[in-house]
C-alpha cells in the first residue's frame, strides 16, 4: 500500500521520487530533481531502502483478473471517434532520459542503448496496434538519426517521415505503422 511520504519508482521510466499526494488512482510525486509529476497508481512501485517492493502473487493475480486479460472477448471493439485523433506516442531518445548517468559509457554504447530502446518501443507499438510514433532523437551530429533510419528501414510495415517541424524542429521523426500490410 503506497502512502504519502513513501519513496516510489516509476515502472519503465528512470524516475524516482517521494509521494506528496494521492487523489483517486493518481499519485503526485516530487522527483529527485525537484519536479512534481503525476502518475497512475499502477505505474509506480514502492521502494524500500534502494530496493523495489514486489507485490505478492495474490496482488498480481487479482490485478490481472480485474483487467481484461481474463475476460472473454465477445465482439470486436469499435474505434471511437475520440480515439482516432489521439496524439501519437512519443519516445524521447535523449541519452539523459534513458539512463541516470553516462559516466563510463562510450559514444557507441550510448547509441546502442538508444537504438535498442527505439526498437523495443516500435515493437511494442506494432504489438499494441498504435498507428503513429514520434521518436525524438535530437539534432547533434546525425549519427542516431541515421541508425534509426537503418533500423526502421528493416521493417516492411512502417513509413518514415520527419515529424512536425513547428513542434519538434529537426530533431524528431514520425513513424506510421501500416496495420494491414499487403
Amino acid at each position: 500500500m503506497i502512502k504519502v511520504g513513501d519513496l516510489v519508482s516509476v515502472i519503465d521510466e528512470p524516475i524516482t521520487g517521494s509521494v506528496i499526494s494521492i487523489v483517486d488512482d493518481n499519485i503526485t510525486i516530487t522527483t529527485e530533481d525537484g519536479f512534481d509529476m503525476i502518475f497512475s497508481i499502477d505505474e509506480v512501485v514502492k521502494v524500500k531502502t534502494g530496493e523495489m517492493t514486489l507485490p505478492s502473487y495474490e496482488e498480481v493475480h487479482k490485478n490481472l483478473q480485474d483487467k481484461e486479460i481474463f475476460r472473454k472477448k465477445t465482439k470486436k471493439r469499435s474505434v471511437k471517434p475520440k480515439e482516432r485523433h489521439l496524439p501519437p506516442m512519443e519516445v524521447d531518445l535523449h541519452i539523459h532520459k534513458l539512463t541516470k548517468s553516462t559516466k563510463g559509457m562510450t559514444n557507441h554504447e550510448m547509441v546502442i542503448l538508444q537504438v535498442d530502446t527505439a526498437k523495443r518501443q516500435l515493437d511494442f507499438a506494432i504489438q499494441k496496434r498504435i498507428p503513429k510514433i514520434i521518436f525524438i532523437h535530437g539534432v547533434g551530429q546525425g549519427v542516431l538519426k541515421e541508425e534509426l533510419k537503418y533500423l526502421f528501414g528493416r521493417y516492411d510495415n512502417v513509413r518514415i517521415s520527419d515529424a512536425d517541424y513547428k513542434k519538434y524542429g529537426l530533431g524528431a521523426m514520425e513513424i506510421y505503422i501500416v496495420q494491414n500490410p499487403k
